[in-house]
């Protein structure tokens, strides 16, 4: 994987979870405090290269494929991307990566989705520094609190991606070659093409066919003390905020931030994106000290 700007890529490490190897990004110095990211659909780790170069002179910078898409495998069932099986993928690339120091986490769209479970299972409040969410809501605190009708306007990719092989097919005819199109004409941003393009969207695609209707059906009650920011877009085209504005019952220390910014922020804002986190980061420093 290069940079955007050609800059020889980050150091790969290949790092097993239960079976499927997931492919690891490091960059940053050694001895730096680690930052895990983790990307959503329909990305790889390619999508946080931008925000990489604004970081890792100071963290210690770790990416990875979610299982299924970029360099990492993919395994053969569904059951296979369910969310605490998502939630032991990170805890596996942190134990391979910076092995039992705390690390923050920053994540985009259905990266944040996941991280959910890892950042609400008390066994991880030591290990996890802080929580940047971005675009990326708990489906557990999602459906206990309803979600609106705007929301669930929004959500209409989401019925989409439930359908028998259509979705697979939009992908195959023409879907992964107009994705940069796509993005550049809704988000205003250019990215470049992802050779994994086809095999991020249609491996995905399980990620909302294992686990959605499963937390629609029996939402959880989710907590955790871990300090948890929110990066909330205001004109985010799949994502209100509304699913972040009062989930403060579940949560200790937080931050909500709403800025003017669409749903690929990462992407177009990486310096924005930075001092945000970085920002974050000092506070929590600052409370415990």
């Amino acid at each position: 994987m290069r940079n955007l700007n050609g800059a020889s890529a980050p150091e790969r490490l290949d790092v097993d979870s239960d079976g499927v190897r997931l492919a690891v990004y490091l960059s940053g110095p050694p001895d730096a405090p680690p930052m895990i990211l983790v990307h959503g659909y329909p990305d790889s780790a390619r999508v946080w290269e931008a925000l990489r170069r604004e970081l890792d002179a100071r963290f210690r910078v770790i990416a990875y494929d979610v299982r299924g898409m970029g360099g990492s495998a993919a395994p053969r069932r569904r059951g296979d991307y369910r969310l605490a099986q998502l939630a032991r993928d990170l805890r596996a690339v942190a134990d391979a990566s910076c092995g039992a120091q705390p690390f923050h986490l920053v994540a985009h769209d259905w990266g944040s989705i996941q991280c959910w479970e890892a950042v609400t299972d008390p066994a991880n409040a030591a290990r996890i520094a802080s929580f940047t969410s971005i675009s990326g809501p708990c489906l557990d605190h999602v459906f206990l609190t309803r979600m609106s009708l705007s929301q669930s306007l929004k959500s209409w990719y989401i019925a989409f991606f439930h359908l028998p092989l259509v979705p697979q097919l939009a992908w195959r005819l023409g879907g992964a070659a107009l994705w940069p199109w796509w993005l550049r004409k809704t988000e205003g941003v250019r990215a470049p093409r992802d050779p994994d393009q086809l095999r991020n969207g249609i491996n995905g695609l399980q990620l909302y066919r294992t686990n959605f209707i499963a937390r629609a059906w029996q939402p959880r009650e989710r907590r955790t003390l871990v300090p948890v920011q929110f990066i909330v877009p205001r004109r985010d085209r799949y994502v209100t905020p509304a699913l972040s504005a009062n989930v403060a019952q579940w949560l200790g220390h937080y931050r909500r931030e709403v800025i003017d910014a669409s749903h690929w922020t990462i992407l177009r804002d990486a310096s924005l994106i930075a001092a945000r986190v970085e920002r974050f980061i000092q506070s929590c420093q600052q409370r415990i000290a």
